[in-house]
């Protein structure tokens, strides 16, 4: 390998964690210089790698990956494997080097390597280059070099860069999974925090109309059909505002067939942010919670819907006339402790809400609640109208 090439790689490796997964940038000026044109292939070379590594070290995104580790590394095969020393995928894996005694030799390495230190083996040709790939607290895998020339100093600094590089990129799919099961996991607490009391009130309900108004009995079953067949849906962690806000308008028609003229419902919605992506079940907890331990502990009152375009952002705030709440409580992090009668969560979903919507957004983003007792409630929430990786379904 070249001089000008490892400094390439080391160079480039060293902020390719920030830079490459999201690069796609086509430079219009004229790439003359060795040193200029090796970076600029280095750079795209390890663009393509983190692609396949951000899908996790499993046999399809390993196979894609190892003809693009290999190239940075300016060896002549490259196999992977997992952290229990499975073989994952070798590049070319017709090439004649692959005989069954280089084969022996690599997962002979690979197993050794596992332990967390590089292991060469030399005593034969080709040579064996095995470096673990890890994050500080484990082995996440193993990546495995054959080369046909001597290895010295700068192949050998390069292997153990290109190798921390691809760990970083594993380290980060696993990150986005987890952040991806975390997200799951909160909208599951969301459904199993929608009041039993709401569903038993809502039947109740439909059954008081079917005898004395079919007609309207049969719209209320269709309404809560509707909502809980959204509510329980599995179609992805976001979804757009305008199908939040119908969503609610089934769950308010539920609960005006219950409350009658005592609750009064306003919608101000700006049609240009119908489509703004939104988490799943955002508004649900915070209309619920204004009904629920606003209006009903009053018996009756009215519930202020209003969506806004604010440039880049998009504003939505949900204000009710009810009881309200302490501010102390909301101040010390516990806005769903038990009331008083031990019966419900009051304020259900408030701190949920507030943790997806800065996980999707940044801490730019969270709820914003003024409330006093006996003063009623608004909560207030900015989304961004577009944000890159979200979107409805996802």
């Amino acid at each position: 390998m070249s001089g000008v090439y490892l400094i390439a790689v080391v160079a480039v490796l060293a902020v390719a964690g920030i830079v490459a997964a999201a690069y796609i940038v086509r430079t219009r000026r004229v790439v003359t210089t060795p040193t200029e044109r090796a970076v600029h292939e280095t750079m795209h070379t390890a663009s393509l790698a983190a692609h396949a590594l951000r899908r996790g070290l499993e046999p399809e995104s390993a196979a894609a990956a190892a003809p693009h580790l290999r190239r940075l590394t300016g060896t002549d095969g490259v196999v992977l494997y997992d952290d229990d020393g499975t073989l994952l995928a070798r590049d070319e894996p017709d090439d004649p080097i692959w005989t069954p005694e280089v084969l022996a030799a690599c997962e002979r390495a690979a197993a050794d390597a596992i332990s967390g230190q590089r292991r060469t083996l030399t005593g034969h040709q080709p040579v064996v280059i095995a470096q673990p790939l890890a994050d500080e607290a484990r082995v996440l895998g193993v990546l495995v070099m054959v080369t046909t020339r001597p290895p010295g100093p700068g192949m050998l600094g390069a292997v153990g860069e290109v190798a921390r590089y691809a760990s970083s990129q594993i380290e980060l799919a696993e990150l986005d999974a987890s952040r991806a099961r975390l997200d799951r996991a909160e909208v599951i607490a969301l459904r199993a925090q929608i009041s039993p009391h709401f569903i038993y009130n809502a039947l109740n309900t439909i059954a008081s109309f079917v005898r004395t108004d079919p007609d309207r009995a049969r719209e209320l079953i269709l309404d809560f059909a509707d909502f809980t067949r959204y509510s329980f849906r599995t179609a992805g962690q976001y979804t757009t505002l305008a199908e939040e806000l119908r969503n609610i308008d089934r769950y308010l028609r539920l609960e005006r067939a219950r409350f009658g003229d005592s609750l009064k419902v306003t919608l101000d919605v700006a049609p240009e942010v119908l489509n703004v992506v939104v988490p799943f079940l955002m508004l649900q907890p915070l209309v619920e919670n204004a009904v629920r331990h606003g209006i009903a502990d009053k018996g009756g009152g009215s519930i202020e819907i209003v969506a806004r375009d604010e440039g880049s952002d998009a504003t939505i705030t949900i204000e009710d006339d009810g009881v309200g709440m302490d501010p102390e409580i909301l101040r010390s992090g516990h806005a769903d402790v038990l009331t008083e009668a031990g019966e419900d969560r009051a304020h259900v979903g408030l701190t949920n809400v507030d943790h997806r919507l800065r996980a999707a957004f940044g801490n730019d983003y969270g709820l914003v609640v003024e409330t006093a007792l006996g003063a009623g409630t608004k909560v207030m929430m900015r989304v961004p109208k577009f944000r890159s990786g979200v979107r409805a379904g996802a």
